[in-house]
């Protein structure tokens, strides 16, 4: 799917992104707790879910900049390395809270009752904890200052890399876990939710 109907599912998913990932972390509440594989399928793959098509809306808005000036953004024909940069780091920032948000839907999902299940919920839990420093790390490496086209380049390179493959590795960390615990990819091959995320994958 590409141009104007693009841009009109990017801003759909943000503000779906804003309200679902609230609504499963507020909803699926059983940190620490032992549930179904099934439950826990749904919830893992629920907040993941939402969180890359937060990121989705992050990355699309990086790369197409509102162009009104009255809102303090810089327009196209006016930018420089330090306001692209300024973009990028705007965007890490969001990445970062919105990955702080979906550990804690992670966390909230519980262990799934299968004899690895508290291994995958582990697995799950360090890929999100990674995520998130190699997000702040990016956001941190911004804070100095582009002197050159070049540096911002650089700059921008490296924060895309890290954003890009937080999404493509969390997507690995949930087939992953599928992987050790036939149980459990039982319950990600069966779970609704989990194949959406999938089918978005792939798309």
């Amino acid at each position: 799917m590409r141009g104007p109907w693009l841009w009109v599912v990017v801003i759909v998913a943000g503000v779906v992104a804003v309200l679902g990932v609230t609504a499963i972390v507020g909803r699926d509440d059983s940190k620490n707790q032992t549930v179904s594989a099934g439950e826990w399928a749904d919830s893992v793959c629920g907040s993941v879910a939402v969180w890359r098509g937060e990121i989705e809306s992050i990355v699309d808005e990086i790369r197409q900049p509102s162009a009104t000036g009255a809102t303090g953004t810089t327009e196209p024909q006016s930018e420089t390395p330090q306001s692209r940069t300024g973009f990028v780091r705007t965007g890490l920032e969001r990445t970062v809270r919105a990955t702080h948000t979906m550990i804690t839907g992670v966390e909230n999902a519980g262990v799934p009752d299968t004899p690895q299940g508290e291994q995958s919920a582990n697995a799950i839990s360090g890929w999100a904890d990674a995520t998130r420093n190699d997000l702040e790390d990016a956001q941190d490496s911004l804070d100095e200052e582009a002197d050159t086209l070049a540096d911002a380049i650089a700059q921008l390179t490296d924060a895309a890399r890290a954003i890009t493959g937080a999404v493509t590795s969390g997507v690995k960390a949930v087939a992953d876990v599928g992987r050790t615990d036939p149980e459990l990819a039982a319950a990600l091959r069966d779970s609704s939710t989990c194949q959406e995320l999938r089918e978005e994958t792939t798309s």
